[in-house]
């Protein structure tokens, strides 16, 4: 195992303390080297995954975050759920005041897919 794999699979997502957990202010990650399979063909997706959101308690470690969405490299998962499950997990994680996620996948076969997870959660 390379130490690349062995660092994704030991990994897990971590939270950090907001340094101003009294104000509001926006988040934006951007993670463009997204990959999963196709539950349905085997063929590999890839995307661009935005992350946007407001902290309360909690920011995510971007390092950690870089590994947990590296984890997904040989799912087999569709658009909608991991799109879905990211923004789970994030929830779980952080409990922002905000969160939007964008799963923003390449054209495959001519149709470009663009799902978007937004819900207020405080």
């Amino acid at each position: 195992m390379k130490y690349g794999e062995k660092e994704i699979q030991e990994s897990r997502l971590e939270n950090w303390p907001n340094p101003y957990p009294d104000r509001d202010y926006t988040i934006d990650i951007s993670f463009s080297e997204f990959t999963c399979v196709c539950p349905r063909s085997g063929y590999p997706d890839f995307a661009t995954i935005h992350l946007t959101y407001i902290p309360d308690e909690f920011i995510v470690e971007l390092k950690s975050l870089k590994l947990y969405l590296n984890s997904f490299r040989n799912e087999a998962i569709s658009h909608e759920s991991i799109t879905n499950k990211i923004y789970d997990d994030l929830t779980t994680l952080l409990k922002p005041r905000k969160l939007d996620i964008t799963g923003d996948f390449n054209p495959r076969g001519n149709v470009k897919t663009v799902i978007k997870v937004s819900t207020e959660t405080k």
